[in-house]
Formats: structure tokens, C-alpha cells, sequence
């Protein structure tokens, strides 16, 4: 039954999203803040589906740590494609930080080109971060958030990857440009549910652990990212495998 339910989810995702892709398309016109909220539409349908069709259920914790009227940089373990989806809509509007290479996929790359991210080439190098800084600051002043997954991919439930500087260079960047934000870590465990390079999905209650916001003033990059990789990891550690509680 469990295989069925993941076909159906995968049918359904490849008929609706070039239609979803088109009517984003028609939103192109509208202000960045409220064409992103059309297009957050797509993300809270295909969390919900895979709810209530896989059973790929959540829960958050910790959302007293979420600082109140203050730009995020949202600093995420990166395991599936649940908390892309998850976290684009929990701290709506927000960019993610991807390569520009995901804007060339057929209907999904014209969305998500839409939705103000911040893409980087990665083969400038230095002017990489350079271009991360420039489109994030012009992102934190129009009200935006910023996600980040410091591993740079997706990581295998259970196994962690190296954590990149980019996410602490980032916000030390966007501070000196008087861009100033908190970084938010956030650890969770979707990805024993919804693991990469399948299409399967396992019933369980997964878990979004909000952790305390670390002000990055005073840091250098490669400690800031130490400490982001230890509170993360640790964390993730802890919520353990969500399939227990299927």
C-alpha cells in the first residue's frame, strides 16, 4: 500500500505542477511578496498530500525560539525534499540560496525563478559569495528571509556532510552591509521518511526542531560554522529515526 500511495503522489505531482508552473507564470506581473505567496501555494499542497496520502506526517518544536520581528537566515539540515517544501512556507516570504542551474528545469525552474531566489554560480569562486551577499542584502530590505543548507546537498538520513562557510560568511557579509540578521538552525529528521533518490516514502511523525538563534557578531566564519554544524547534528541526533513512531 505504501508503494501505491508514493505512485499516486508522484502522478499527481507530475500533472499538477505545469499547470501550478503556468498559473505562476500569469503571477509573474504581481509584487515579489505576494507573487511568492502564489507560489506557496504548490509547496503547502504537496506537504499536505504527503500527509494525508503517505502518511508522512510532523511536528514542530521549538517555535518560542523564532526571534519576532527580525530577518532570518534559516540554517537547515538537508536531508529530502520535505523541509524544502516545509520550511519555504513556515517563514514565508523567504529566498533560498541555490545554484542557477535549478532555474533551467522545465516548469519547476520557471517557478521557482519567481520566487526570489538568491542563485549563485559556482564556478565564479569568490565572486560567488560576493553575488550571495549583493542579492541577500537586497533580499533582507525588501522583508525577506533567507534559507541556507550549509551541507550544500542533500545528505543521507543518518550521516552528516560537511558544513560549508557560505552560511556564516553570509551573515557576516549581510552585517557589514547593515543588512543585519540572526541565524536560525534547524535540525529534523524528514528524511528517513521521504529519503532522496526515491520516489518511496515511509510512514512516520517527523519532527522540525527550531533551535536558539545565534547572533553572528564577533565570529569568525570557520568558528560560526562549527558551532552551527554542532548544534544542527547534535540535535538531529536526538530526534533519531521518526519511523518508530509510524
Amino acid at each position: 500500500m505504501q508503494t501505491i500511495a508514493s505512485l499516486l503522489f508522484l502522478l499527481i505531482q507530475l500533472v499538477v505542477t505545469p499547470f501550478y508552473a503556468i498559473f505562476v507564470l500569469l503571477c509573474a506581473p504581481l509584487p515579489a511578496a505576494p507573487r511568492y505567496s502564489a507560489i506557496m501555494g504548490w509547496t503547502w499542497f504537496f506537504t499536505w498530500l504527503a500527509d494525508k496520502l503517505c502518511g508522512v506526517r510532523f511536528q514542530i518544536i521549538g517555535r518560542e525560539n523564532i526571534p519576532a520581528n527580525q530577518s532570518l537566515i534559516v540554517t537547515a539540515k538537508h536531508s529530502s525534499t520535505w523541509e524544502t517544501l516545509s520550511l519555504a512556507y513556515m517563514f514565508r516570504p523567504a529566498s533560498f540560496i541555490a545554484k542557477r542551474e535549478l532555474l533551467w528545469i522545465p516548469f519547476f525552474g520557471w517557478g521557482f525563478a519567481l520566487s526570489s531566489p538568491i542563485t549563485i554560480n559556482r564556478s565564479a569562486g569568490s565572486q560567488a559569495m560576493e553575488q550571495m551577499v549583493t542579492q541577500g542584502t537586497r533580499r533582507v530590505r525588501n522583508g525577506f528571509n533567507i534559507i541556507i543548507f550549509p551541507e550544500g546537498t542533500r545528505i543521507k538520513a543518518g550521516q552528516a556532510g560537511k558544513y560549508k562557510t557560505g552560511c556564516a560568511r553570509l551573515a557576516i557579509g549581510l552585517s557589514e552591509a547593515g543588512a543585519n540578521t540572526l541565524i536560525l538552525p534547524i535540525a529534523h529528521n524528514a528524511g528517513y521518511c521521504w529519503p532522496k533518490g526515491t520516489y518511496l516514502k515511509a510512514r512516520g511523525l517527523v519532527t522540525l526542531s527550531i533551535l536558539p538563534a545565534i547572533d553572528a557578531t564577533g565570529y569568525e566564519p570557520g568558528a560560526l560554522t562549527a558551532e552551527l554544524e554542532r548544534v544542527i547534528e547534535a540535535e538531529t541526533a536526538r530526534l533519531g529515526d521518526p519511523r518508530t513512531h509510524a
